[in-house]
């Protein structure tokens, strides 16, 4: 190996002036070394051998893609594949021009071209499938169809296996597993279970093992869901609790008048009995140790209930479901009560809602107490989104601490389970009021308090502040404070638990790297390869085929919501590759070359390769599909 020759210019190609940069004659002519900490801390810690360039990067990762697949690399290949994946490169951002020169210039669109996070383009997962199987063909043989000519679908199942797109693989994950695939012929994987005069195969003795067994609790019935659309379902505990809030209105009216009400003597029948008087004491609800847990949070779009599966087999002790309108369970929506779902291996669960009036609030504690299984109900406090925050939830409640309080008492009033609430540091970025908060819910009868160390505006810029965290675990005692922010390895976890805090709550953490929780139980950092993420992405889909289906539909938004998770997952750096280890959440890598192609395939941050890293586990995309990511700027060549 010859060796490292130094540069003359003194810039790393981030552009800080550095004391020495070396450049690795091994590789390539322009690919640096980065500094230390001396020299610079803004860059990043790779090792020099593995760094190189935004091009040679993307043009290895191609060529061994196209070599891997058998095609020619020239050049007309390189757009039709980018044509399939339906991924547009966007226009160059524009340059930040001076005050004059904005004047000279004039605003044209007056839009930046940034990540698209709102009003993303939604694909039905039925447009995937030209023309169905109809369901009354599949479920009741040698019966007619009651819609008869009328009727969309496929009746005859051979034309249906015509048009349908080839099986993804050899072995159904469903049939394997629970020994029926209840998608019969529509399955991407029917080979595997279908007999050649087109009968789905079962397996007894595996049915005999699951059955009267159910994986997922807190389905939506459909009773349920036509009381709900009928408000016909009866809010008891609610109504006496909004009444004493009416009352309370009525009689500080009263005062602000110089009026006192005297109402007639109430008449008695028998004596005074406990029950007339004693409520549900705080100690006599379903109690929860919450103490020195690792708490994985409700991430909305990526914690649905398969990767909270995949977090449970890396030591995740408490999951939570993904934030939930109240609203919008109030009328009975599918969508949001899947939201609820728990799988039975998740043994402390809880589910998270957000709301602005006492009212519904209320209402949907008691439907979900009365309705669901869950350990703990817990109140987003802390959500910065626009579109929660002006209607006053989210982040509004802390400045709205009347509706809080009421929100609060009127929940533990109709719960049986334990209420925690997750909020961050404030709103404004220099004005923290959590610490004038936390006393307050405290006497309002919260069960635990998560604080993240941030305010809105922040959102996830800046450090977490964990001086701050400390201090008001301090003030929440005797009540558990979890504190969250900015943890990616078990080094940070350690710094977090000196704080005080009774638990972790890690949220991004464990999406770049859900085995963060076996590194923090086990006090080590682990080198995990290409083939163990790839595993790891493995049960991901074969959980999501589970819970998503296993035809075309439950196949494409499995793959939607895989593709979610890479925008997140990419940003690992193995850490045999590190220079310095840990790896800090707020570093972005540079682009570096892996130990192997699949390394270097699952540090792309081009939507492209993710689309090829789906394609190894759940077969081509359709012809139509298009994904558009949240991080829009970032996740193009």
């Amino acid at each position: 190996m010859r060796a490292l020759k130094l540069e003359k210019k003194n810039q790393c190609k981030y552009g800080h002036v550095l004391s020495k940069v070396r450049v690795c004659a091994v590789f390539s002519e322009d690919v640096k070394t980065p500094p230390t900490l001396d020299d610079c801390n803004a860059c990043s810690s790779c090792i020099c051998r593995f760094l190189t360039t935004k091009e040679k990067f993307h043009g290895f990762v191609d060529s061994e893609w196209q070599s891997l697949k058998g095609e020619n690399t020239n050049k007309n290949d390189k757009v039709e594949e980018t044509k399939e994946a339906s991924v547009e490169e966007p226009q160059a951002k524009k340059l930040k021009l001076e005050a004059e020169e904005k004047d000279k210039a004039g605003k044209q669109d007056g839009k930046r071209l940034r990540g698209q996070n709102k009003s993303r383009p939604h694909v039905k997962p039925t447009t995937y499938d030209e023309k169905r199987l109809c369901l009354f063909s599949l479920l009741q043989e040698n019966r007619e169809c009651t819609f008869g000519d009328k009727c969309h679908f496929h009746h005859d199942i051979a034309e249906y296996l015509a048009t349908k797109p080839a099986d993804i693989g050899e072995s159904c994950y469903l049939y394997d597993t629970f020994g029926k695939c209840a998608f019969g012929v529509t399955c991407r994987y029917a080979k595997a279970h279908t007999t050649p005069d087109l009968k789905t195969m079962e397996n007894a003795e595996l049915i005999k093992t699951y059955e009267g067994r159910s994986t997922v609790k807190n389905s939506l019935s459909k009773d349920l869901q036509n009381s709900l659309r009928k408000r016909s379902v009866p809010f008891k505990k609610s109504a006496e609790y909004l009444k004493t809030l009416s009352n309370n209105k009525d009689k500080r009216e009263q005062q602000r008048n110089g009026k006192t009400l005297t109402g007639p003597p109430v008449k008695t029948v028998g004596p005074l009995t406990d029950e007339d008087v004693i409520k549900l004491r705080p100690c006599e609800k379903k109690q929860v140790d919450f103490q020195d847990k690792l708490y994985l949070a409700p991430l909305t779009t990526c914690g649905n209930l398969p990767f909270r599966r995949v977090c449970k087999r890396f030591g995740a002790d408490i999951t939570c479901g993904e934030m939930a309108m109240c609203t919008n369970l109030l009328q009975g929506q599918q969508s949001e009560w899947a939201l609820l779902k728990r799988h039975e291996s998740e043994d402390v669960f809880g589910v998270q809602v957000e709301g602005c009036f006492p009212d519904t609030m209320t209402r949907v504690a008691e439907l979900i107490n009365n309705n669901t299984d869950v350990d703990f109900v817990d109140i987003n406090s802390g959500c910065p989104i626009d579109l929660v925050y002006q209607k006053g939830g989210g982040c509004g409640l802390m400045t709205r601490t009347r509706k809080f309080e009421q929100i609060i008492k009127g929940m533990n009033y109709v719960l049986d389970v334990p209420l925690t609430v997750k909020i961050r540091t404030g709103v404004q970025e220099k004005s923290n009021i959590a610490h004038k908060l936390i006393p307050e819910m405290k006497n309002w009868g919260v069960s635990m308090i998560t604080l993240h160390g941030r305010s809105r505006e922040q959102r996830y810029t800046k450090l977490a502040d964990w001086d701050y965290i400390s201090t008001c675990s301090k003030l929440a005692s005797p009540v558990p404070l979890f504190g969250n922010g900015d943890i990616l390895s078990y080094e940070d976890a350690m710094k977090a638990r000196e704080t005080g805090v009774s638990g972790i709550m890690i949220a991004r953490g464990a999406l770049i790297k859900p085995w963060i929780f076996t590194e923090i139980k086990e006090s080590r950092h682990w080198d995990i390869s290409s083939s163990e993420r790839l595993d790891v992405l493995r049960d991901f889909s074969n959980f999501g085929l589970e819970h998503w289906g296993s035809d075309t539909r439950g196949v494409e938004k499995t793959r939607t919501f895989m593709l979610e998770w890479l925008s997140f997952m990419c940003r690992y750096i193995p850490v045999g590759l590190l220079e310095r280890v840990p790896q800090k959440i707020n570093e972005r890598p540079p682009y570096y070359m892996g130990r192997n192609y699949l390394e270097s395939l699952m540090a792309s941050q081009n939507v492209g390769d993710w689309v090829r890293i789906s394609e190894m586990l759940l077969g081509p995309i359709p012809k139509n599909f298009n994904f558009l990511p949240k991080h829009k700027a970032n996740a193009y060549k």
